[in-house]
């Protein structure tokens, strides 16, 4: 087929419907088959925020301490405490909003320190103006409704396993022997590098820095979560939790603690 030929409107027409008339070909792809395979991913949009195991609260990080158990052993805690709030500010159900979750409210504020929509949607629950909000994703919220008051004593007992999340203390930026624990080169001997990062890759092939590279940056002041802590003590009298081990943040971070979650016990697998 010449050139003139596949130019022409009637040729070009034609040449169209035979290839998409005709059979899949590993080397040619019907235009009207990319499109609509572009849109179909355009449209694959949905919830993939993960499945908690339970509902949770929020609390704020206190500091550390040592807790001497009955035997006598001693036991590294953090002191989580409680401000005014872990209240429902919302239900959301499958049928208004394709999934299953409950909001919760933790620390009140002033009003002036909200916007106006902030406001007016915590007003519509009927609660006082809180400064943090969170979603719980929950395989039924049956039980639950607005202006609710979660207490931490009555979700949890000594001994359960939580999962606690929150932010990591900020760094700043840092170099690699802090960042990612490399070793430093000798400091004697004539070495001329000492805290230097070194090669990055090779010059021709591949020509380029690989992504996912380890190299100095910022450091910290992510969101992280420590899994499967062990609840030491709960003070009622003075609203503080006792939680083994060490908890994201410095003191006064804001935590999120949910129930441990177990694949196949208290969450699907799926």
């Amino acid at each position: 087929m010449s050139i003139l030929s596949i130019s022409s409107p009637s040729s070009s027409s034609a040449l169209l419907s035979n290839v998409s008339s005709s059979k899949s070909s590993p080397f040619i792809t019907p235009p009207l088959q990319i499109a609509v395979a572009k849109s179909h991913k355009k449209r694959q949009t949905g919830v993939t925020m993960s499945m908690e195991a339970g509902i949770g609260v929020m609390a704020t990080k206190l500091g550390m301490m040592s807790f001497f158990e009955p035997t006598g052993k001693v036991v590294p805690v953090t002191v989580v405490g409680f401000k005014e709030g872990n209240i429902v500010t919302q239900v959301k159900t499958q049928a208004t909003d394709g999934y299953d979750a409950v909001q919760i409210g933790y620390r009140r504020v002033r009003d002036r320190k909200l916007t106006k929509p902030e406001m007016g949607h915590l007003q519509k629950a009927g609660s006082i103006p809180l400064r943090h909000l969170q979603e719980f994703r929950l395989q039924d919220v049956e039980g639950f409704e607005p202006n609710q008051k979660l207490s931490f004593d009555e979700l949890f007992k000594e001994g359960d396993i939580v999962d606690v999340s929150g932010t990591t203390i900020g760094k700043g930026f840092q170099g690699g022997i802090k960042r990612h624990n490399f070793k430093r080169g000798l400091m004697t001997h004539g070495s001329k590098s000492h805290r230097a990062l070194g090669s990055i890759g090779a010059g021709t092939t591949p020509g380029r820095v690989y992504k996912g590279k380890k190299m100095p940056g910022r450091m910290g002041g992510t969101k992280t979560k420590i899994r499967k802590l062990k609840i030491v003590k709960i003070d009622k009298e003075l609203n503080v939790v006792m939680i083994k081990g060490a908890l994201p943040g410095k003191p006064g971070n804001l935590l999120r603690i949910a129930p441990a979650k177990i694949v196949g016990k208290n969450i699907p697998k799926s």
